[in-house]
């Protein structure tokens, strides 16, 4: 089962702009799809949400056709316990959960029993990996910036 909620909903409710309870949820039993990096709504969980369309992306299916399909605004992923900012495709007639949103949730496919389990290295809570040269560089290219606009 998947809660899908909608994040400008929650972040209205954090600057008291809406209550709670009028924040947009939809749960759903998903398809885990480990072929699909992004996740995917149909338009009318999309709309149930009331998930904005923020643009455009070209989504290729298995046979190779390629469409221009809408984006929705952000959306908060939630399965087991963990959740994950997102965004989806908006397209066909069920919730998909692709590469992204297990990445994000640090969730293995079991596909013997068909189901979601935690990383058993963390067990506890999503870990994301980070690489702490990234970093370095980013700081060396901010303060090359700096220097040169000195």
């Amino acid at each position: 089962m998947v809660r899908l909620t909608n994040a400008v909903d929650e972040a209205l409710v954090r600057r008291g702009m809406l209550t709670p309870e009028q924040v947009r949820t939809y749960e759903a039993d998903a398809l885990v799809d480990t072929g699909a990096v992004r996740m995917v709504v149909p338009p009318q969980v999309a709309t149930r949400l009331g998930l904005g369309v923020r643009g455009q992306r070209v989504a290729e299916y298995a046979d190779g056709r390629t469409e221009s399909v809408s984006v929705t605004e952000p959306l908060v992923v939630e399965i087991d316990g963990r959740d994950t900012l997102e965004e989806a495709l908006i397209l066909g007639d069920e919730v998909l959960i692709g590469q992204t949103v297990l990445e994000k949730l640090d969730l293995f496919v079991d596909s013997q029993r068909r189901r979601l389990v935690p990383n058993p290295a963390h067990p506890d809570q999503p870990v994301t990996k980070v690489k702490f040269a990234a970093t370095r560089a980013v700081q060396r290219v901010t303060a090359l910036s700096s220097a040169s606009a000195a």
